[in-house]
C-alpha cells in the first residue's frame, strides 16, 4: 500500500501502488473505533455497551440454524468427502431448499433476508461440522455476486439475479490470475467495449476460484478502456462485471486440489471472447476493484465466524481428553504443561467469540466504518485459531494426528482434528494474507496523517503543496502531540468499571497513546521509507490488534456483567485473557524499531536470491527440477 511517493520508485510500481490508492474508501463518513485507536483516542463507548444481538433478531435465525445443521448431521459426512471430493447433489439440492444461498439476500428476491449476525452464526455453525460446505456457501454469499449485487447493484440487476441466487444457484467471485495475487496493476484479463457498445468483450484466465468450477454466475474483475488524465497520461481502471457461466468462451481448465478442504470447487477459468451485456457492468467502469474492497470489510467478518467454530471444537475435544486421559497417576489436565494447552483453548476461544459477535454486531447496526475492525479480527482470528488448533492436536499426540476414520475403524472416538488442521491452514492466506492484511491496516491507521503531511514527503508535491501542508500540520500536531504525554485526571479513568476492569481499560488508553506516539515517530524518522518498513509496521499494526480483543473481550464482559448475565467461572476466565493480551501488547509494542537504518533482514534475503547460501541445499534430492511443471 503506498504511504507516499518516494521519487524513487520505477513506472511499473508507481502504477501499482496508484491503482492500489484508487480503489480505497478516501472518506471516513462513520467513526472507527480502531482509527481513533491508532490516533491515540480509546474511545471505549464506541463499541460499549456491547452490540449483543436482540432477542427478536436470535428468534428469526434459530430456526434456520437448527435445519441446517440436523439436515447435514443426516445426509452429509465430512470424512467420506476427504475421499470422494464432492459434495452430493442431495446436500447441494436440500442446502438450497433450507435456503442457505441467499441467508442474507432480501426476502422481496426470495432470500431469507437475515442479518450478518444470523448469518455468521449459521456459517460458525456449519463450519464446526464441515469446512468445505461453510466455505461452500461463504465464497457464494460474502464475496460472491449476492454481496456486491446488494450494496452497488441496480435495481434491475437485483430482480434478474437476486432471485437466481436465492433459490441455489452458485455464484463465484474471480480476482486472482497466475500472475496476479495481492498486485491487481498487473492484471491481465480485459473486458473491451464492443464497436456497437452494447456489450463487452471479454478474456483472460483468473486462478483459484472458489466455487468457480460449478458456479452458475461469476463476479469477474477485468481491465477496461484507461482513463486519460489531464496531463494525457492513462490510468489504468479495474472493473466488475456479472458474468454467466454458460456463456459461450467461458471454460473451466482445472479443478484445483488443496491441502485441506477437499470438498472445495476451486479452479482455473478461462474466459475467451466472453460477450458481456454492457447491463452486466457492477457500479461503473474503473470501480471494480473498490467494490471489491467495499464488499470484502463485510465479507472478511465471516471468517472470524467460521473458525471460531472450528475452536470450540477444539476446546470440547481438549478438555474431555484432559480429563478422561491418565498418566502418571492423574488426569492430564492436572499437569501443568497439560494446562497450558488447555488455557490457551479456553482463553482463545473466549476472545475469538468476542471479536466475531463485536464486528457483526456493529456491521449490523451500520453507524461505524469497519474497514480496520474486520481487518483486524481477520487477521486475529485466523492466527488464533490456528495456535488452538495445534495445541489441540499436540495434546491429543498420536490420535491428534490421526484421521477419523482412522480413529473410528479402531474403536477409538473420532474427532477430526487431523482434518480441521488441514482445512484451517488456507485461513491465513484467503481474502488477503496476514501479511497483505497488515500493510492494509497500516495503510488505513496512517491515514490521517498522511492527509495532513503527505505532501512534505513527496518530492513531486509543489511548493504550494508544501507550504499548505506544513500549516495544516503544524496547527495539528501543536496539540496533537503534546495531548498525548498529557495524561492527567482528577479521578481514575474508567473507576465505573471495578478495580481490575478499570485497570485494564486504563491500561489500554495509555497504550493507545504509545502507539500514536510511536507511529508519528516511525513516520518522521522513516519519511517515504516507511512503506518499506514492513516489520516495523507489523508491529505497530500487532500492538493495535491485541488492544482490539482487549478492548472486545471487555466490552462484552462488562456488558454481561451490568445485565447480570456472567456464566460460571467467566469473571476468572476473562482476567486470564486480559492478562494474557496485555503481556502480548507490550511485546509487540517493545518489538517496534523506529529508528532508520539498513535492513539487515533485506541483506541477507538479497544474498539468499543471488546464490550466496546454495550451500546450505547439498545432499538433497534437486526439488527444483523436480518441481518443474510437465506438460499434460
Amino acid at each position: 500500500m503506498s504511504i507516499v511517493d518516494s521519487g524513487n520508485r520505477s513506472e511499473k510500481e508507481r502504477d501499482a501502488m496508484q491503482v492500489a490508492e484508487d480503489a480505497r474508501e478516501e472518506l471516513w463518513d462513520h467513526p472507527s473505533f480502531c482509527e481513533q485507536l491508532f490516533a491515540g483516542n480509546f474511545n471505549f463507548d464506541l463499541i460499549y455497551p456491547f452490540p449483543e444481538q436482540s432477542a427478536e433478531d436470535k428468534a428469526a435465525g434459530d430456526p434456520h440454524l437448527e435445519k441446517v445443521l440436523k439436515f447435514l448431521q443426516e445426509k452429509h459426512d465430512p470424512d467420506a468427502l476427504e475421499v470422494t471430493r464432492e459434495i452430493t447433489p442431495e446436500v447441494m439440492q436440500g442446502l438450497a431448499e433450507l435456503g442457505m444461498f441467499g441467508i442474507k439476500i432480501a426476502k422481496e428476491y426470495g432470500g431469507l433476508g437475515l442479518s450478518q449476525t444470523n448469518y455468521n452464526r449459521i456459517i460458525h455453525a456449519i463450519g464446526s461440522y464441515c469446512a468445505s460446505v461453510a466455505v461452500l456457501l461463504s465464497a457464494h454469499q460474502s464475496i460472491g455476486v449476492p454481496q456486491p449485487l446488494k450494496v452497488f447493484g441496480t435495481d434491475e440487476q437485483k430482480r434478474k439475479f437476486l432471485p437466481r441466487l436465492a433459490r441455489g444457484e452458485v455464484s463465484a467471485f474471480a480476482l486472482t490470475e497466475e500472475q496476479v495475487g495481492s498486485d491487481p496493476a498487473q492484471m491481465a484479463t480485459t473486458a473491451r467495449l464492443a464497436d456497437l457498445g452494447d456489450h463487452y468483450v471479454l478474456n483472460g484466465r483468473k486462478l483459484w476460484t472458489t466455487n468457480g468450477t460449478i458456479a452458475n454466475l461469476f463476479v469477474v474483475m477485468a481491465l477496461t478502456a484507461p482513463k486519460i488524465l489531464p496531463n494525457g497520461k492513462e490510468r489504468k481502471q479495474i472493473s466488475a462485471f456479472i458474468v454467466e457461466a454458460n456463456s459461450p468462451g467461458v471454460k473451466v481448465l482445472n479443478r484445483c486440489d488443496f491441502m485441506g478442504l477437499k470438498g472445495i470447487q476451486n479452479g482455473l477459468i478461462e474466459f475467451k471472447d466472453v460477450k458481456v451485456p454492457k447491463e452486466n457492468l457492477l457500479w461503473g467502469e474503473g470501480k471494480g476493484l473498490k467494490l471489491a474492497l467495499v464488499t470484502l470489510n463485510t465479507g472478511r467478518l465471516t471468517l472470524p465466524a467460521a473458525v471460531t467454530g472450528g475452536s470450540r471444537v477444539c476446546f470440547e475435544t481438549s478438555k474431555v481428553w484432559a480429563r478422561e486421559r491418565v498418566q502418571w497417576g492423574a488426569r492430564i489436565g492436572e499437569h501443568e504443561a497439560t494446562a497450558y494447552h488447555l488455557n490457551l483453548s479456553a482463553g482463545g476461544t473466549y476472545a475469538l467469540d468476542a471479536v466475531a459477535k463485536l464486528t457483526s454486531g456493529i456491521a449490523d447496526r451500520g453507524m461505524m466504518d469497519i474497514r480496520i475492525e474486520a481487518a483486524v479480527a481477520k487477521l486475529m482470528s485466523t492466527a488464533l485459531s490456528w495456535r488452538i488448533i495445534d495445541n489441540c492436536l499436540q495434546l491429543r499426540g498420536g490420535r491428534g494426528y490421526e484421521t477419523a476414520t482412522s480413529l473410528r475403524e479402531r474403536g477409538e472416538d473420532a474427532y477430526p482434528i487431523e482434518r480441521l488442521m488441514r482445512d484451517s491452514r488456507i485461513n491465513t492466506i484467503i481474502e488477503g494474507t496476514s501479511s497483505i492484511q497488515r500493510l492494509f491496516v497500516s495503510r488505513e491507521a496512517l491515514d490521517r496523517h498522511l492527509k495532513l503531511a503527505g505532501a512534505l514527503f513527496n518530492p513531486k508535491s509543489s511548493i504550494g503543496e508544501k507550504f499548505g501542508a506544513t500549516l495544516k500540520a503544524g496547527l495539528f500536531y501543536s496539540w496533537w502531540y503534546p495531548k498525548l504525554w498529557l495524561n492527567f485526571s482528577f479521578w481514575p479513568r474508567f473507576a465505573w468499571a471495578g478495580c481490575w476492569e478499570g485497570s485494564a481499560l486504563r491500561f489500554m488508553h495509555k497504550m493507545s497513546r504509545k502507539l500514536a506516539r510511536s507511529m508519528f515517530h516511525a513516520m518522521i524518522l522513516n519519511g517515504p521509507k516507511l512503506e518499506k518498513k514492513q516489520i516495523t509496521l507489523g508491529r505497530i499494526v500487532d500492538t493495535g490488534t491485541n488492544l482490539f480483543v482487549m478492548a472486545a473481550v471487555l466490552s462484552r464482559y462488562l456488558t454481561r456483567k451490568k445485565a447480570g448475565q456472567l456464566r460460571s467461572s467467566e469473571t476468572f476466565l476473562a482476567q486470564r485473557v486480559i492478562a494474557s493480551y496485555r503481556e502480548a501488547t507490550l511485546r509487540a509494542y517493545q518489538g517496534i524499531k523506529v529508528l532508520p537504518g539498513k535492513s539487515q533482514t533485506l541483506e541477507l534475503s538479497k544474498r539468499i536470491m543471488d546464490g550466496e547460501l546454495d550451500w546450505l541445499t547439498e545432499d538433497i534430492v534437486d526439488v527444483t527440477k523436480l518441481a518443474k511443471a510437465r506438460p499434460k
